[in-house]
């Protein structure tokens, strides 16, 4: 660690003849008979060094040593605040007179020494590093604009601090000032540059925030609301997203909820395109501490409420407060407590939201009644390109109604639809509709509905049509061998299948055989699950060998620790060749129509 040293004035004594250029060095204490007069602008401080030759500075001193990027920051930043000279004009006065302690107070910084700071940190971070050689060097400009807002955020912080600090002599003020303005630092160094597209997009306000403002939402979360609050207040304008996702984690839940007000306040009126409040636990009281900020939205595009113990009230209160969701594009409420009650509140939401691209409700306890209320609001939603409704319990009756919502949405892409009690007649709708519909369906998932091969047809008709399909997923069913068969005979026109799981289907030899033969010629494709079947140990060497035949190796092949090799025995061999002679029976009569 550098040191710095000076001569005192006759009859001046001072505590420390030299002084260690580290967050702890902030004052200085003089016993001198008359006045100690500083001069702030004698404060100097050369340039720093290249970043790569940060190891020159060892921790003899006891200081933490650099090589820990905290410390690094913190010994740089104060190498640009260095009391390289006092040019202190001080008078000898009698020896007599009694001696007087006098403390030098090191905040508020001049403006002078800020604008010295950011011209330092400007060089730090566009000068090359071992930060540079891995996440890339910023340019001088970047650099510039970003050491600006970091100076500006770290100094409302630490002069907010200093407004209630009990010795009131700026000390510790310029030790978090210092700290956060390195670990900024640090974040916008692994950052790295921006890329060539993303700085067009940063130039124009409206599409993307700049790289500051997301630094800063991130650091007034760490610091408290009650730093933070003010500084909110002075940018809200500027804001155009913000991620408050999980940061009550351990509070009280009466500090909690004062945290939310807070931030909701400071936040209000400001115009978002994008709220991500996941993962807060905040049930009804939290969404109505939130009131103030959820009003004020009028141009919300994305909105996250994941694992927030939604329930029904808590559903009930966003459909209140949430006033205007016309130009939504994306809405999630993964993992909540929503029930039947809050699906119906949810969906005054949904038929509020024409422009909706992506819906997630997944995991969320809704019934058949809120199944049916949720598919008849998305029949609004005829924009939707991604729908989510995995792990509720639908039901038949939901379903069907389902299905005579997806005949509206011609444009949607993947369709999420695994574990809601379907049952055959529920899939079988389903099937039906999208085969003459969504012809650019890229992913569906349907496992876990106690689908049988009864509504195997049905669906083997559906995939043959889709010509961009990339991802079938029918895991968990009850399909067999004949179920298989009848579906991999229709996959194999699907030319762009990239993953396909048949995964717990109580299939054996000949099914797998037969899903084998599908995938087998596929450029694209890149897993088969078959795991969790009953497949015999011949009925896997042949499946390998029927892939490394054709233009993918066995590597497509997903893990089968969970097969029961012993599943079939010689009972199930001789009721597998009775099924095919069967299955090929009724294959040969099987219509596919295909585009």
């Amino acid at each position: 660690m550098r040191k710095s040293t000076f001569v005192p004035a006759p009859g001046v004594k001072i505590s420390r003849t030299s002084f260690l250029i580290n967050p702890t060095a902030h004052s200085l204490s003089f016993s001198h008979p008359l006045n100690v007069s500083l001069n702030p602008n004698s404060f100097r401080s050369p340039p720093p060094p290249p970043l790569e030759h940060h190891d020159e500075y060892d921790d003899d001193d006891g200081v933490e040593s650099p090589s820990s990027s905290h410390s690094y920051w913190w010994s740089s930043w104060s190498r640009y605040c260095e009391l390289r000279t006092l040019d202190s004009n001080m008078e000898t006065a009698s020896q007599d007179a009694p001696p007087r302690t006098f403390s030098i107070k090191l905040w508020p910084p001049s403006e002078s020494t800020r604008l010295m700071l950011v011209e330092k940190m400007t060089i730090n971070l566009s000068t090359e590093s071992i930060f540079s050689k891995k996440y890339g060097l910023l340019s001088k400009e970047e650099a510039s604009e970003n050491a600006k807002r970091i100076e500006e955020v770290c100094f409302a912080s630490a002069n907010e601090h200093f407004m209630k600090e009990p010795d009131g002599d700026g000390s510790s003020a310029v030790q978090l000032y210092a700290k956060e303005t390195s670990k900024l630092m640090l974040e916008v160094l692994k950052r790295g540059p921006r890329l060539k597209e993303e700085a067009v997009a940063e130039a124009d306000f409206a599409e993307k925030p700049p790289l500051w403002l997301k630094l800063l939402l991130t650091y007034l979360v760490v610091v408290g609301p009650r730093v933070a609050e003010p500084i909110l207040a002075s940018i809200k304008n500027q804001l155009i997203e913000v991620d408050l996702s999980d940061f009550i984690a351990g509070r009280p839940e009466d500090e909690a909820l004062d945290v939310m007000r807070i931030f909701s306040s400071a936040l209000e009126g400001c115009k978002l395109k994008y709220l991500n409040l996941s993962d807060n636990a905040l049930g009804e009281k939290g969404v109505r501490a939130f009131e103030g900020l959820l009003r004020s939205q009028d141009s919300l595009e994305e909105l996250y409420l994941m694992n927030d113990g939604i329930s029904e009230e808590a559903a009930k209160a966003l459909a209140e407060l949430i006033p205007s969701t016309e130009k939504l594009k994306i809405l999630h409420f993964h993992n909540n407590m929503t029930g039947d009650e809050g699906a119906v509140a949810i969906s005054e939401v949904l038929m509020r939201s024409p422009l909706l691209e992506n819906f997630r409700c997944s995991s969320t306890r809704v019934g058949s009644d809120g199944g049916i209320a949720l598919a008849e609001a998305l029949e609004t939603c005829t924009n939707l390109k991604k729908l989510d409704l995995r792990d509720n319990i639908f039901g038949v009756e939901a379903g069907i109604a389902l299905s005579k919502t997806l005949e509206k949405l011609s444009g949607i892409t993947e369709i999420y639809l695994s574990y809601l009690n379907l049952e055959d007649d529920g899939t079988i709708a389903i099937a039906n509709v999208l085969k003459q519909s969504a012809p650019a369906l890229e992913v569906l998932e349907i496992g876990g509905n106690d689908i049988t091969a009864e509504a195997a047809p049905a669906l083997a008709e559906c995939v043959a049509t889709k010509s961009f399909l990339k991802k079938l997923s029918l895991c968990e069913n009850e399909l067999k061998d004949s179920g298989a068969i009848i579906i991999g005979k229709a996959l194999e026109s699907n030319a762009q299948l990239k993953e396909l799981d048949m995964s717990a289907n109580m299939i054996r030899r000949a099914g797998a055989r037969c899903l084998a033969q599908a995938v087998a010629n596929k450029p694209a494709f890149v897993l088969l699950n078959i795991d969790g079947n009953a497949i015999s140990d011949e009925g896997i060497d042949e499946v390998k060998e029927i892939l490394k035949a054709g233009k993918n190796s066995v590597d497509v092949l997903g893990p089968l620790d969970e097969n029961d090799a012993e599943g079939e025995g010689e009972e199930g061999e001789e009721e597998e060749e009775g099924d095919e002679s069967e299955l090929e029976s009724k294959l040969e009569h099987l219509k596919v129509e295909e585009d």
